[in-house]
């Protein structure tokens, strides 16, 4: 049985595209038909991909990984911050911060530079500096609280991106694929589907419809990390036997490495 039903994506308007000028050819397969200029998205194909994406997107889960949500259009931002939070997972919702993925280390160090704000905080080290000096650093962290506060825990690159409207978050989804990180997106009849791997038709301007398929997804996510919690519990000492073996093996290339070196110079 489908996640979503074609009533409950026909209610939430997920059916209307673009006009018929803006659209792009390569979304042909998901158009059902035209009406009055306007492009009809096929909800059947609709309701299986959202399938798809949302079994992919439970093994993700379910395998401890982050998924990175991303959307800065108006309609969005709210849904998604909302629906990011509710399976703990991290978001951009005001500006997506170029080489945000394939500089991955600069940001980290931005976001290193609120924690270490707010310690001085905790210290007193904050109460010794000057009142022009507080201010630019209250400021700095309230700019940096704003574009980075919700990745703070991303402490590395997350295993999935979900956007919503690839044409907006085209600069994220190139990152993505560059990085060879797998896109989901609900993906509108005016945008190019090629750069996705995971392609969810559907009306990306309306609420509703944004709404209903993250809903479905995020279940999916969380079914996914329910599982993971289990596994961890079932496992010995929640999982230290893998991990060690891991770390062993991890030990035993670096020895290899080290000692060839070793005979080269000898």
């Amino acid at each position: 049985m489908s996640r979503v039903s074609f009533e409950q994506l026909l209610e939430a308007g997920s059916h209307f595209g673009h006009l018929k000028r803006k659209w792009n050819p390569l979304m042909a397969p998901y158009i059902f038909m035209e009406r009055n200029g306007i492009h009809i998205i096929d909800l059947y194909k609709t309701a299986a991909k959202i399938d798809e994406a949302a079994a992919a997107l439970k093994q993700i889960a379910k395998s401890g990984r982050k998924i990175l949500f991303v959307s800065t259009k108006k309609q969005a931002k709210q849904v998604v911050a909302d629906k990011a939070v509710s399976v703990g997972m991290p978001y951009v919702t005001e500006r997506w911060p170029g080489g945000m993925l394939t500089n991955f280390t600069t940001v980290r160090k931005a976001v290193k530079k609120m924690t270490t704000i707010d310690k001085m905080s905790k210290d007193g080290t904050f109460d010794q500096l000057s009142k022009r000096e507080k201010l630019q650093i209250t400021r700095q962290r309230a700019k940096l609280e704003k574009n980075l506060g919700s990745i703070i825990d991303l402490t590395r690159l997350p295993s999935a991106l979900f956007v919503v409207d690839v044409m907006k978050e085209h600069i994220a989804v190139a990152e993505a694929n560059r990085l060879s990180i797998p896109v989901f997106a609900i993906v509108d009849t005016n945008s190019d589907p090629s750069s996705v791997d995971f392609v969810i038709p559907a009306n990306d301007d309306a609420t509703k419809s944004i709404e209903i398929i993250l809903g479905a997804l995020c279940d999916a996510i969380n079914e996914g990390l329910e599982e993971c919690k289990i596994e961890r519990i079932d496992s010995p000492a929640g999982g230290t036997a893998e991990r060690v073996l891991v770390r062993r093996e991890r030990r035993i290339k670096i020895e290899k490495k080290i000692l060839a070196k070793d005979d080269e110079k000898l």
